[in-house]
């Protein structure tokens, strides 16, 4: 270990937000504390930032400079990136679903599959030493493509909780969802992670009349040598919603926390455009609404990071919205996507093999810089971004 990293794992564990090893199986406890909870000590410049920041979940007053994450790992795959992750040095980990493929309605068997992935020595070596964020996506939750209808879902919601030891005093074991946020950071360097959660409340999705199985039609597809989408298509309903209004409601609140940039972790793509697979475009209603709360909310510094897809791609929008958004996907920690996919939105080429996303914030120059990352399993760049905050910010909002 280096003692960059010894010192860091110090500090981690003076502040207790340093992850436990993990166990090696459900009955004796899965690993790690949750990430402590901690006043930022700060003069607010008004009553109403001093409410707002305390709508967050936790606060802490650590500094955050390099923030990894990562989507899909195979529970029965031997899992080596998790070397280059930890050689990263990042100050968080985010992990933003299908921690497991553990797809059944009977709960042994996805503790089970939980019970596996705490074997991963090598993703216990991590929790040792970097602090963890988790949110589920669809086959950690329980079923493929999985939402509201899951029969199991409280019942998952306890096993997943439980193996990333999040306190009894969490809201997340109450709320209609997982959903969670943290400010971390001393003023003026304020980082808010948010986490919503798209499976509890999620509606039925949409899918395309194909006339044919899907798997036809994709053949069909990729022999014709064009990109393969998905069988889903946009949802029209007003009603159908992947967050459920009491999370919507929720996340508004979250955008009036005071903070220099804003991470929202989402375990599905938010930017991509018609990938034809789960993805926030599929539901127009709540895709439109989480762009207008952005900009009603002055919500400077959001960047969006995502899941699910078993590649790796940037996108941006930069037509309709309060500034350029951007949307990181990295996905998967194990599992590769072959076939090309649709996306109006991709700067650049897809990347598919094994990676790892990271978001590195340089504090230090005056106009603060995001670069968007995503890594190999060797730790190598293969989309690199940069995005100073001064083009993160709503017009004319002079607050930052």
């Amino acid at each position: 270990m280096s003692a960059t990293m010894q010192s860091r794992r110090r500090f981690l564990r003076n502040s207790g937000l340093l992850l436990g090893t993990a166990a090696s199986g459900y009955a004796s406890g899965y690993a790690g504390s949750a990430l402590g909870a901690r006043t930022l000590s700060k003069p607010f410049d008004n009553e109403q930032q001093r409410l707002a920041l305390l709508q967050s979940d936790a606060v802490d007053a650590t500094r955050l400079t390099r923030i990894a994450f990562g989507s899909c790992a195979n529970q029965d795959k031997d899992q080596p990136i998790w070397d280059a992750v930890l050689d990263a040095q990042p100050d968080l980990f985010l992990f933003l679903g299908d921690c497991v493929y553990g797809d059944s309605r009977d709960i042994t068997h996805l503790r089970d599959q939980y019970t596996k992935l705490s074997r991963q020595t090598r993703l216990q070596r991590l929790r040792a030493n970097v602090p963890v964020m988790a949110m589920w996506d669809d086959h950690d939750f329980g079923e493929n493509d999985g939402g509201i209808a899951y029969p199991i879902k409280d019942q998952s919601r306890q096993t997943f909780l439980e193996f990333w030891q999040e306190p009894r005093h969490s809201p997340r074991w109450s709320r209609s969802g997982l959903y969670t946020s943290r400010v971390f950071g001393p003023p003026g360097q304020r980082v808010q992670i948010i986490m919503p959660d798209l499976r509890y409340n999620r509606t039925q999705l949409t899918v395309l009349d194909l006339g044919k199985r899907y798997e036809e039609w994709e053949f069909a597809k990729r022999r014709a040598g064009v990109a393969v989408p998905g069988p889903y298509a946009r949802c029209t309903d007003r009603t159908a919603t992947m967050l459920g209004e009491e999370q919507w409601q929720w996340l508004e609140r979250q955008l009036a926390v005071p903070a220099q940039v804003r991470i929202i972790a989402s375990s599905l793509q938010v930017l991509a455009d018609f990938p034809g697979w789960e993805a926030w475009v599929n539901y127009a209603c709540d895709h439109q609404r989480l762009i207008d709360v952005i900009r009603r909310t002055n919500a400077n510094g959001v960047v969006f990071v995502s899941g699910d897809t078993h590649y790796a791609e940037l996108s941006k929008l930069d037509i309709n919205v309060p500034y350029p958004l951007w949307d990181l996907t990295s996905s998967g920690l194990t599992e590769v996507w072959e076939d090309e996919v649709p996306n109006a939105n991709r700067v650049g080429r897809m990347v598919r093999e094994e990676n790892f996303g990271l978001v590195e914030i340089d504090w230090e120059r005056h106009d603060p810089v995001v670069v968007l990352k995503a890594c190999d399993r060797y730790g190598a760049a293969k989309i690199s971004q940069r995005i100073p905050l001064s083009q993160l910010k709503v017009a004319g909002n002079l607050y930052s």
